[in-house]
């Protein structure tokens, strides 16, 4: 039975690979769920997969290529390439509508702005703190706090190590969590209660998962606001990442 598993999955491993991830998709979402309720957004819990399975993978296979090297998971290599993750971030920022930005006013743009400079400098702050000092470990560990995505994206077109990558998606998920579980007891306090500042909000956070789950916590009817910004805000910061944030870092650390 076995043999016969693993002739097939090695035969079709892109297939096995979309099979795989879409069952520990599934089983996210029914945890996001059925155990919060929705407040920890299933995304989340599909990236501590993600990170739990590559630690277990790394430590069975001698940290070579982790969960690669196993034949039942090979076809995971492909999918998690950087030729389908880059697909998949040009597709986040050509699937938003520059119109519907617009309608947001100067703010919402302003938003964006300073969201991804605070999160950046927060990044780098966190990185300084445990010894990081040359200037690519901290652009991309100051990335990933901007969002788990952007991390990583700027680490591979600054030559950053597969650690520092790692880092810099724990940052952000760890900034997710907190913004899906923060968001509902916040928000009276600032006033999330309007698209307006659902907008600004988005802009100013940025981490989808995170804006997506706090708002439908908050109010549902607030997603589309948030999520609309967050989206901009990933692809703003997958732009000045390896460009503009890295060459400061190299004029100011060398």
């Amino acid at each position: 039975m076995y043999d016969s598993i693993l002739k097939v999955f090695s035969a079709y491993s892109l297939v096995a690979g979309f099979a795989i991830i879409g069952i520990t998709m599934w089983l996210s979402y029914w945890l996001s769920d059925k155990l919060t309720h929705g407040r920890l957004h299933g995304s989340a819990i599909a990236i501590l997969f993600g990170l739990l399975f590559a630690y277990i993978g790394g430590a069975y296979t001698g940290g070579s290529k982790g969960l690669v090297d196993i034949p039942l998971l090979s076809g995971i290599g492909i999918l998690g390439g950087a030729m389908l993750r880059d697909f998949a971030i040009v597709a986040t920022g050509y699937g938003v509508n520059v119109d519907e930005l617009k309608r947001a006013g100067m703010v919402g743009v302003l938003a964006l702005f300073v969201g991804i400079a605070s999160s950046f400098v927060a990044g780098v702050g966190v990185a300084m703190a445990f010894g990081y000092t040359d200037s690519v470990s901290l652009t991309t560990i100051g990335t990933g706090a901007v969002t788990y995505i952007v991390g990583p994206v700027t680490g591979a077109a600054i030559g950053a190590s597969s650690e520092v990558m790692a880092l810099s998606i724990g940052a952000g998920l760890v900034k997710a969590i907190l913004v899906m579980i923060a968001t509902p007891f916040v928000a009276p306090y600032i006033g999330l209660n309007n698209p307006r500042s659902a907008v600004i909000f988005g802009g100013l956070i940025g981490t989808s998962s995170g804006v997506a789950g706090g708002l439908a916590a908050t109010d549902p009817k607030l997603v589309p606001y948030g999520c609309l910004t967050a989206a901009f805000y990933t692809a703003l910061g997958c732009l000045l990442g390896p460009s503009l944030l890295f060459l400061i870092m190299r004029g100011l650390m060398g």
